[in-house]
Parts: structure tokens; C-alpha cells; sequence
């Protein structure tokens, strides 16, 4: 038995619904999401902390990459030159600790960030791109960050302080 993990693609805002499905087939997943605090009180509480991504561990000799690719709400395994690629342990456990650290603190926090600060876009249109923090908007969930997007101007951009992360 040769059990690895390894990064499984989601259809966008379809992660909650797949990992259910991993877990009913008795599939070992890793969905790691991050509490937030929504404008709306009706939102999710929680935040996939890499959209369109869950952690599967298996045996691939055993299950077959085709479980994956034909799965509802899946587009398959991360893969380079057809072979899934896979992930070290130590990773998956270092991730589990840094989410379990940043859910002590409450959540994501803001108070590392200051003006000047690189941080990468991790979520949304911009998801990706490197900016430069700016300041956190009244609210507290709202930052603005300077994004040198198609120019060699920063443009001032809005977004959730949950879609960027400190660089």
C-alpha cells in the first residue's frame, strides 16, 4: 500500500461539495478553510484557504486517477507530463499547523501588514499577482492594495483582506 497525497483541482466554489463526496467514499481529504468574517451575515463563515484546491491521500495503484478526473465538480489530479504530482507529508502536517495557528488567532489577521508590505493576491480576478499593501479600509475586512496591473502605475485596487497573504 502506497498511500501519498496529492492536490486534487476543483470547479470553482464547488470545494465543499466535492470534499462531502471524498469523505462519503471514504477517500482521505484535506480541505483546508479559513474562518472569516463576512459583510453579509448570511455568507460562509468559512473560506476555502486554496480555492479550487482539497488534498486527497491515496493509493493511486489502488483507486486509479480516473476516480478523479470523473468526479462531479472535479477537473482532476495536479499533474506534470501526465503523472500526478505529489505532495510531502511534512507539507500537509507544517499547513495544518499554520491554519490551526491562524484559527487560535480568530481567523486571518491583519495587524503583521503595514503600508509598504508585498503581499500576494491569493483569491478573486487579481489571483496571482504580487501588490503592495496599502491600508486597511474602515469595516475591517476590506484592504486596499496598489497593483501594477497592465502599466507601470500602481493602480489602487479593493479587496477582501482574506484574498492576499503577507509575502
Amino acid at each position: 500500500m502506497d498511500m501519498n497525497w496529492y492536490v486534487l483541482r476543483v470547479k470553482s466554489h464547488r470545494e465543499n461539495t466535492v470534499y462531502q463526496r471524498l469523505r462519503s467514499a471514504q477517500i482521505e481529504a484535506y480541505f483546508p478553510q479559513v474562518r472569516v468574517k463576512p459583510k453579509n451575515p448570511r455568507a460562509a463563515k468559512q473560506k476555502p484557504y486554496f480555492p479550487g484546491y482539497i488534498f486527497v491521500n491515496v493509493d493511486l495503484d489502488d483507486v486509479g486517477t480516473n476516480t478523479f478526473n470523473w468526479m462531479p465538480g472535479t477537473i482532476g489530479l495536479v499533474s506534470f507530463d501526465d503523472i500526478p504530482a505529489s505532495v510531502p507529508t511534512n507539507l500537509i502536517l507544517e499547513l495544518q499547523q499554520q491554519l490551526d495557528q491562524i484559527e487560535a488567532t480568530g481567523g486571518i489577521e491583519l495587524h503583521g501588514l503595514e503600508a509598504g508590505d508585498r503581499v500576494r493576491i491569493i483569491e478573486g480576478p487579481f489571483a496571482g499577482y504580487e501588490a503592495i499593501f496599502d491600508t486597511q479600509i474602515s469595516g475591517g475586512d476590506r484592504v486596499r492594495v496598489l497593483l501594477a496591473f497592465l502599466s507601470d502605475h500602481p493602480q489602487p485596487i479593493k479587496l477582501d483582506a482574506s484574498e492576499i497573504r503577507k509575502i
